[in-house]
């Protein structure tokens, strides 16, 4: 497994499409946001998006989340090779969660690092995010995770960082 912590438009679905085109075997991937469009559109204690791009989650996302993790760390255990795309809005928390969740499987963590700018330019040329957001989570998230690899999109390209990591990876 392959867990990519990073912000919102930091580069993270463009290094998937690429791990999965430079990896030898065939890797499946899961995205937070995937899982986000999978919950209902109204639901108590779930999601909330703020005006300015804060995100606020409830203890019914966190009941769906810890589902959610079970399920991918299930299709692990049966064989499957899985990257993760994620946004560690707890930051060491976040990564906390995931790893009770994974036990003793064998996980590979990814930093995505993007200056908080070109992020949030990315978001704008998007047009599908709320405002702010990836300006407000382009620190926060790392704050006290620990990586195996880290990748910078800022000036890298998405395959650049895809061949990093799959060397690390491959060992």
């Amino acid at each position: 497994m392959i867990i990519l912590n990073g912000g919102s438009s930091s580069g993270k679905s463009g290094i998937v499409r690429c791990l999965q085109a430079v990896l030898k075997e065939p890797w499946l991937a899961f995205g937070v946001d995937g899982f986000v469009d999978a919950m209902p559109a109204a639901m108590d204690e779930g999601i909330e998006f703020g005006p300015s791009g804060e995100v606020v989650v409830g203890p019914a996302f966190r009941k769906l989340e810890a589902a959610w993790m079970s399920g991918i760390v299930a299709m692990c255990r049966a064989g499957a090779n899985v990257i993760i795309d994620d946004v560690f809005l707890g930051g060491s928390v976040s990564q906390s969660r995931w790893a009770k969740a994974v036990g003793d499987l064998e996980v590979v963590w990814v930093g995505v690092r993007c200056d908080a700018e070109v992020a949030a330019g990315r978001e704008i040329a998007r047009g599908d995010r709320v405002g702010g957001m990836a300006a407000s989570q382009a620190v926060i998230v790392h704050e006290g995770v620990k990586y195996d690899v880290e990748v910078d999109t800022t000036r890298t390209e998405s395959i650049d960082c895809a061949r990093a990591i799959a060397k690390y990876v491959s060992g």
